[in-house]
C-alpha cells in the first residue's frame, strides 16, 4: 500500500496531537489525585474550627453536661482519641475525632 506524502505528514501530527491530549489528561488526573488526598485533612481541620485545646475544652464541657449513657461514653472515647492525636501531631485525625465527639453531644 502506497501512502501519499500528505498522508505521511498527517500521521505524525495526529500522533503529536494525541500525545498532547494524553499529557494534559495525565496532568488533570494528577491534580485531582492531590486534591482528593488533601481534602479530608483540610475538612477535618476546618470542621468545628479545627483541633485546638480550646475546642477540646468546649467539647469536654458539653460532654460533662450529658446524661450518662452510651452517647456520653462514645463522646468521651472520641475526645480521648482527639487528645492522643493532638499530642502525636496528627491534627487531621484530631479534628475528625473532635468532630465525632461534638456530634455525639448533640444527641442525634
Amino acid at each position: 500500500m502506497l501512502q501519499s506524502p500528505a498522508m505521511s505528514l498527517a500521521l505524525p501530527q495526529e500522533q503529536e496531537k494525541e500525545s498532547n491530549i494524553m499529557t494534559k489528561l495525565l496532568g488533570v488526573i494528577a491534580i485531582a489525585a492531590v486534591a482528593f488526598a488533601v481534602a479530608p485533612a483540610q475538612a477535618a481541620k476546618h470542621s468545628m474550627g479545627g483541633c485546638s485545646s480550646g475546642n477540646l475544652e468546649k467539647t469536654e464541657t458539653a460532654i460533662e453536661a450529658m446524661p450518662d449513657g452510651d452517647g456520653k461514653l462514645v463522646a468521651q472515647k472520641e475526645v480521648a482519641s482527639a487528645q492522643d492525636s493532638m499530642l502525636n501531631g496528627k491534627m487531621g485525625a484530631c479534628g475528625m475525632h473532635l468532630n465525632k465527639a461534638m456530634h455525639a453531644t448533640m444527641g442525634k
